[in-house]
């Protein structure tokens, strides 16, 4: 078959390094410019790269509307277009173009999740696994009927950058298998559940900073989440930003005021959390690491040197 391949970022290469080692001819790749949004410079292994690597014409889109575009894939007659991390929306001259459509790879296990980030959400969210999905593309984003699925679970101490690792080594053999299904006419296709389906915004800056009325269960997960390479879960105290880089649910309970700054325990300064914390019945925060506004890490121990005070959502 002759695949064109719509995609960005490491998942894009991933998936393009398939199509390579694959039988199938690759003619034209369309990816995204570079860009300066910070959860796009993480895992930003280059598709136009790869591409040029191997003499593969590479078009550059930040959206797939315009005539030149249509007319350069109508010229290429392919087969099949394989995406995978593609921003926008791709419009149904361009998905329905080949004669089997377009095969979309999203690492969620849809219906749920859709959209962006999914791992992060979806590990903050305590989903006891996460996954790989291969569909096709239709009309509403990541809604199309699914043709190859594949799950991971999500250990006890996961953070998102083991869930990237666990799921981007998926990709591979997912497409790989797509296109042998696709290629022999053996591809079942199964339609979404609509009524599960979730979908989620991308992440934000806003998106990362701690509210300690969550409860310490929920906070630990998002600090696993928010893990370097990503921006990190972040909080005030006496008004400048924290970073909470390690982190764990206290093994005691703690009482009072959510964001007081309470007691060591072991290696960690444990931050009271949750909105009945009040009651004593709550687990809080522990805090094992911290970085400043200028870059620096230090072990909560040595950066809160006097208990108390509080940590704070914004700037007081």
């Amino acid at each position: 078959m002759r695949v064109v391949m719509f995609g960005y970022q490491t998942w894009g290469h991933r998936t393009l390094q398939a199509l390579l080692d694959s039988e199938h001819d690759v003619p034209l790749v369309v990816t995204h410019p570079r860009s300066d949004h910070a959860y796009e410079k993480i895992w930003d292994d280059s598709v136009a790269d790869l591409a040029a690597k191997h003499n593969v014409p590479v078009l550059l889109r930040n959206r797939p509307g315009d005539p030149e575009l249509l007319e350069t894939l109508k010229s290429v007659e392919p087969d099949l277009i394989v995406a995978n991390n593609w921003r926008t929306w791709l419009p149904p001259e361009i998905f329905d173009l080949p004669r089997h459509g377009t095969l979309n790879v999203h690492d969620s296990l849809l219906p749920t999740y859709a959209g962006f980030s999914p791992l992060i959400w979806a590990l903050i969210n305590g989903e006891p696994e996460v996954g790989v999905t291969a569909h096709r593309m239709d009309a509403d984003l990541d809604m199309g009927d699914v043709l190859l699925q594949r799950t991971v679970a999500v250990g006890p101490r996961d953070t998102a950058a083991d869930l990237f690792r666990a799921t981007v080594a998926l990709i591979a053999p997912i497409v790989r298998e797509s296109l042998d299904l696709i290629a022999s006419g053996t591809a079942v296709w199964t339609p979404q559940d609509r009524s599960r389906a979730s979908f989620f915004h991308k992440r934000a800056l806003e998106d990362s900073r701690i509210d300690w009325t969550w409860p310490a269960e929920d906070l630990d997960r998002l600090v696993r989440a928010q893990c370097d390479p990503y921006p990190n879960a972040f909080t005030h105290h006496r008004g400048k930003p924290l970073r909470i880089v390690e982190a764990a649910v206290s093994e005691g309970r703690y009482g009072g005021t959510p964001g007081r700054i309470f007691i060591r325990e072991g290696d960690a300064v444990v931050i009271v959390a949750g909105a009945d914390a009040r009651t004593g019945r709550r687990h809080g925060l522990a805090v094992r690491r911290v970085r400043t506004e200028d870059g620096t890490e230090y072990a909560a121990t040595d950066y809160f040197r006097m208990m108390g005070g509080y940590l704070t959502a914004r700037p007081t």
